[in-house]
């Protein structure tokens, strides 16, 4: 029992953390990234599961399975790796103090989600990093982050609300019950369905509910970025596993739509991504089309439960793969602004955009593989061809961040970057190689896959990606202008409810030199409220719903 105590440290470390950065402020940022070791211990040396049932019934901390471990591991090591990232590239931010405040808070809210057995816990984590994620979108300051941040803190509190509303009603129908093992033998209705899908795929991304993604990916710090797309998307997919049941009869037939969505969900946002113009919104647009193979593995979960260990298997080969390929290559969009990188580093760079189009022999190519092992099994062998043309169009997505990529590095200073930027890039991008000869549960599928047919089924699309972008380079291709300015549905949504809440018009205050200290505190604690009485008052509103329904 005395082990399993150490549990606590996994969300207190960051806690504890800002409590450090508080106190000694810039000699403590270059070691924030420690707050990550205890996860990473308790991978690594796992122990008992820690029972707290003076707080709620049902309260419990561990990763004491296969998927809860992976999942901790490489959350906790990409965001270890790019607090290193941010300490340097951070440094000479004058608003530093507040971004490693909303850092931690996040960190430690996405680590308590992963080791929450229980709802409650679960949601608390996932309200924290969730909340907390909207100080990094809006960090840089400006009109771009500022609208980007907006609309994602509208779209996060109506998950929010959605999230809390489902799990309500899961709790009521196993009576009160909010362990997930309870929840998993537990019929599911359409209606909670419904509010699951909402809450958690908003913070998941996939389409049709990514529509803040190519919009905050540009405006966070690369760091922010890494972490947001690598590690916080995934949270939503860890909680729709984890809440609904193995075998269900109405998540049968809903796997059939949910398929298609998928489908879609990958080869859609690949076009768009195609017509974008800026690096990290091409990433975006690639992180948005990786959801929906995920996407499609849980609608082969629900039409196959039979299968659903070996479904396990693969979702948590596919969470460590991406979230450590994209993590590195937003890591990468900000490393090209601190200096020019050597033909090795571009080598480098390639490897997890490589690893991600499914090269063989890299850990995305045994993620396919594995996949593909699990897609044939079933009855959905017609859907394939969607499934390879899905790869070709992620390839072509790639090729055109990487060209994205290289074009913004023009202006990098001469000198190459910092060895604190450099160091933690160059270890996630290598894992792509590393990691499938190192864990045999991606070595097994790799190798599976390197038959003659494996073997040309992984390489066409990226062969047939090259020569299409090769014509379209050698030809002078652009994106038609019309194209480049899509219109985007969502943020015109979110600027009419802006406008709808601000009616009549804010005034604008008179610009009053040497105002004393009492008067620009009233001004901060004025715009805190301006920005936050909407999340509060949402969260005041769940609260005495929940309080209602204990009652």
């Amino acid at each position: 029992m005395s082990g399993a105590w150490f549990w606590l440290l996994v969300p207190l470390a960051p806690l504890l953390a800002g409590v450090a950065l508080a106190v000694w402020r810039d000699r403590a940022i270059g070691w924030l990234w420690l707050a990550c070791i205890p996860a990473l211990a308790l991978v690594i040396w796992p122990m008992s599961a820690l029972d707290l049932p003076m707080l709620w019934d049902g309260m419990r901390w561990g990763a004491n399975d296969d998927l809860s471990r992976a999942w901790l591991g490489f959350t906790a090591l990409l965001w270890g790796c790019a607090g290193i990232f941010a300490s340097s590239s951070q440094a000479n931010d004058s608003r530093r103090m507040r971004f490693w405040t909303f850092w931690l808070l996040a960190l430690a809210g996405n680590l308590l989600l992963i080791i929450a057995t229980d709802a409650l816990s679960f949601y608390l984590g996932f309200s924290v990093m969730s909340l907390a994620a909207y100080g990094l979108i809006v960090h840089q300051g400006g009109p771009g982050p500022r609208r980007a941040g907006r609309l994602y803190l509208q779209l996060a509190i109506l998950g929010e609300m959605s999230l809390l509303a489902a799990l309500m009603l899961r709790s009521h129908a196993a009576s009160g019950d909010f362990s997930f093992a309870a929840w998993q033998a537990l019929p599911m209705d359409g209606l909670t369905l419904l509010l699951l899908l909402a809450g958690l795929g908003l913070k998941a991304g996939f389409w049709p509910l990514h529509v803040w993604l190519p919009l905050a990916h540009p405006a966070a710090p690369a760091p922010a970025s890494a972490v947001l797309s690598g590690a916080m998307l995934k949270a939503g997919f860890l909680g729709i596993w984890r809440c609904l049941p193995e075998s269900d009869p109405l998540l049968s037939s809903w796997a059939d739509v949910l398929l298609a969505v998928g489908i879609f969900g990958a080869i859609y946002p690949a076009l768009l991504g195609l017509c974008s113009d800026k690096a990290k919104a091409a990433l975006a647009y690639s992180s948005v089309s990786q959801m929906g193979y995920l996407v499609m593995l849980l609608a082969l979960a629900w039409r196959h439960p039979q299968q659903y260990q070996a479904m396990t298997v693969v979702l948590m080969l596919y969470g460590v793969h991406h979230g450590l390929a994209k993590g590195a290559l937003f890591l990468a969009a900000g490393l090209i602004h601190a200096g020019r990188l050597p033909l090795l580093g571009w080598l480098l760079l390639a490897v997890p955009a490589l690893a991600i189009i499914g090269l063989p022999l890299s850990s995305g190519g045994a993620v396919k593989t594995a996949l593909k092992d699990v897609w044939h099994s079933g009855e959905f062998e017609g859907w394939l061809v969607w499934l390879s043309l899905s790869s070709l169009t992620t390839a072509l997505l790639l090729i055109r961040a990487l060209w994205l990529l290289r074009r913004d590095a023009r202006d990098a200073p001469a000198a190459g970057p910092p060895l604190r930027q450099l160091l933690p890039w160059a270890l996630l991008s290598s894992l792509a190689l590393l990691l499938p000869w190192a864990w045999p549960a991606l070595r097994d599928p790799m190798l599976h896959g390197l038959y003659p047919g494996g073997i040309w089924a992984a390489l066409w699309p990226l062969l047939l990606a090259i020569v299409l972008a090769g014509l379209a380079l050698k030809s002078g291709w652009t994106v038609p202008a019309r194209l480049a300015a899509l219109p985007s549905p969502a943020l015109w949504l979110s600027l009419r409810l802006k406008r709808l809440v601000q009616r009549p018009p804010l005034a604008v205050p008179n610009a009053e030199p040497d105002q004393p200290r009492w008067r620009q505190r009233e001004r901060c604690w004025n715009r805190f409220w301006d920005t936050g009485a909407l999340a509060m008052s949402a969260w005041l509103l769940a609260a005495m719903l929940w309080l209602g329904w204990l009652w």
